[in-house]
């Protein structure tokens, strides 16, 4: 049985009531949509609570999916619209002071500074790409996704899907490499 008939069966099932079919697709799209939720939000948090809340949109609305083949480019059109609503929902809300002798859970400040700067510098570098060439490089590199497989999801020709990462690549090699530490973080990953 081949990934996209497997995939239509297992919508088929949750359609008749199968709970253990659309587990296994939140299995199988878990990563995936944290992937392009992160790649609209760029939060970890954010891209958690717009792919958490698409599974559910997803499962609520599971019978409007119209072809059960290609529930995977359905559910990340849900990601992404998810996604942008999050986006536009937290820019109304005002945020809350942190209160005095609030503790962090984080290990040492040392790592924890680290660890913030190399997250802010790949976050900058992403933000510099469209939001396709994001979705894209983060479905290829992050999650290993071949050309195919992200052309499918998103509805593109596999060559376009090929362009903009080469181009995503390219733009990535600058940016990273334009501060030392971006330029450490670029070897690391080469």
């Amino acid at each position: 049985m081949s990934e996209a008939s497997s995939e239509g069966e297992l919508v088929r099932l949750a359609l008749k009531g199968d709970e253990n079919a659309f587990g296994n697709l939140v299995e199988l799209y878990q990563r995936a949509a944290y992937a392009v939720a992160y790649s609209v939000t760029g939060r970890h948090e954010d891209a958690e609570d717009a792919a958490q809340e698409s599974f559910l949109v997803a499962l609520e609305r599971l019978e409007e999916c119209r072809n059960p083949d290609r529930f995977g480019g359905w559910l990340m059109t849900i990601v992404r619209n998810r996604s942008k609503n999050l986006i536009r929902r937290e820019s109304l809300r005002e945020t809350d002071e942190i209160p005095l002798g609030a503790t962090s859970r984080s290990p040492m400040p040392d790592r924890v500074a680290e660890n913030t700067q190399i997250r802010e510098i790949l976050e900058g570098a992403l933000r510099k790409l469209p939001e396709v060439q994001r979705q894209i490089v983060l479905l290829h590199d992050l999650e290993g996704w071949k050309h195919r497989e992200i052309a499918d999801r998103l509805g593109l020709p596999s060559g376009t899907v090929r362009s903009h990462l080469h181009f995503a690549r390219k733009v990535l090699r600058v940016e990273l490499g334009s501060s030392p530490l971006g330029a450490e973080i670029h070897r690391k990953v080469q």
